[in-house]
């Protein structure tokens, strides 16, 4: 079957932005002879006797140009403290951290915080906005900080007002916007010097479900206007499996599996992934793609998008008849057929 949707790849060689090797971060009194210890001295049991805490263990996967890779578990997991590591806000206690290529734990200070400033952009769950500066000002204060001229930062700034929904606010001070305007301006901000990675860890998590929702819409629009390699954590599977191309799901401090949304709920790897899954309905994640068969739907009357899930094509599946659908990719070029009595027994399937 041919590739018809990017959530269903996984990085190749040349397509690697963001490449994680051996990652430990290890807290506790023993933790600087870490780098000495055998395997046989790394499980959980041996970490917990010697009173240390490995809050994220033997990290490995690699994230391609443009994906959304969201890391996801309960609290507690280690999905912050990793997100924190790949940006070393907080120092790995070994491992290897790539950004193109780059080992990013071999930089010293200033090599360090000369690509934050120009490769990274942070979103955080407490928005930390400047209170005396309005929302341009804060907007535009990252490229003040690069040395950029004030009024060429604000109209950059301006500009940033506008993508995220924020035009005829531009001069009110923080304590004067909502939580989600606030959120907007923090958003903004860390698109202001048009970073290559994108870091939000749990955004949205102190919003109101309505507030949470519109600002998950903008990050999928922001997404498809500017794409960039984002690193999403949240404890929502809801807002993960609407937001990823692919999810790492942690447990403990360890990821324990890594795949798009629909492999997690078809195929998950452990008893945990698959209690953490349980009530997601597979027609939610299934892809027309993954039902499709090559070959042109004859006579049929009506199409959908390989890339389409089979919740999102509901009412065409239920209001028509027996038979082929047509399935077109991006372009809108005919690449296969789906039966839609197969589609509509995956519809009816709860979790």
């Amino acid at each position: 079957m041919p590739d018809l949707s990017k959530r269903s790849r996984t990085p190749s060689d040349g397509d690697v932005a963001l490449s994680v090797s051996s990652v430990w971060k290890v807290f506790g009194q023993g933790q600087a002879g870490f780098s000495r210890r055998p395997p046989v001295e790394r499980t959980a049991e041996a970490l917990a006797r010697d009173r240390l805490v490995g809050a994220v263990q033997d990290a490995s996967f690699d994230i391609r140009h443009g994906e959304v890779f969201v890391i996801m578990g309960l609290s507690g997991s280690g999905k912050s403290t990793l997100l924190r590591c790949l940006t070393r806000l907080i120092e790995p206690t070994e491992g290897r951290i790539a950004f193109d290529g780059q080992d990013i734990l071999r930089l010293g200070e200033k090599a360090l915080a000369d690509l934050r400033r120009r490769k990274m952009g942070m979103v955080f769950q407490h928005f930390a906005l400047l209170p005396n500066r309005s929302v341009v000002g804060n907007i535009a204060f990252p490229l003040e900080v690069q040395g950029l001229d004030r009024a060429k930062a604000e109209a950059r700034a301006r500009e940033l007002v506008h993508l995220v929904g924020l035009t005829g606010r531009e001069e009110r001070l923080p304590a004067q916007l909502s939580g989600g305007q606030q959120q907007r301006v923090g958003i903004a901000r860390s698109l202001a010097t048009n970073p290559e990675y994108w870091f939000l860890d749990e955004p949205f998590s102190a919003l109101d479900p309505l507030i949470r929702t519109d600002l998950q819409d903008e990050v999928q629009r922001l997404q498809r206007e500017q794409s960039r390699t984002a690193i999403f954590v949240t404890h929502d599977l809801d807002e993960a499996i609407r937001l990823a191309d692919r999810i790492a799901i942690m447990e403990n401090g360890r990821i324990i599996q890594i795949g798009t949304p629909e492999e997690l709920v078809t195929r998950p790897a452990t008893d945990y992934v698959r209690r953490f899954v349980a009530k997601v309905p597979p027609a939610r994640v299934i892809r027309v793609a993954s039902l499709m068969q090559p070959g042109p739907a004859q006579d049929a009357s009506v199409s959908v998008g390989a890339d389409a899930t089979i919740s999102e094509i509901a009412a065409r599946l239920v209001a028509g008849n027996q038979g082929l659908i047509a399935v077109t990719d991006r372009q809108g070029r005919p690449v296969g057929s789906l039966d839609r009595q197969r589609a509509l027994e995956t519809l009816a399937v709860r979790a």
